[in-house]
């Protein structure tokens, strides 16, 4: 995050996918903190081993993971034909 944040003000692209970019980034922290709150609130019930405590666990990080995905895929089809550019330019 602390890369890609100044990377989507470097990118020369249009507002919309600045804030594309950036939205991406912001909602990985939004779902990781979410996550982590989950987690918290689970460990202060209980510290045994639950199936439930376990599900709640395992879907907060499979949405961290797909926030992930998404920011990936958003900077991956972004960002991806600028650096393709720059690299190429950098060949010739």
């Amino acid at each position: 995050m602390v890369i890609l944040t100044p990377c989507a003000f470097i990118l020369p692209v249009s507002i919309v996918e600045r804030v594309l970019l950036l939205g991406t980034l912001l909602l990985v922290l939004i779902v990781e903190l979410l996550n982590s709150s989950v987690e918290a609130a689970i460990d202060r019930i209980s510290l045994e081993r639950h199936s439930l405590s376990k599900r709640a666990k395992d879907f907060g990080s499979a949405a961290v993971m797909l926030a992930l995905v998404l920011c990936g895929g958003t900077w991956l089809a972004i960002g991806g034909p600028h650096l393709v550019g720059w690299i190429g330019s950098l060949l010739h």
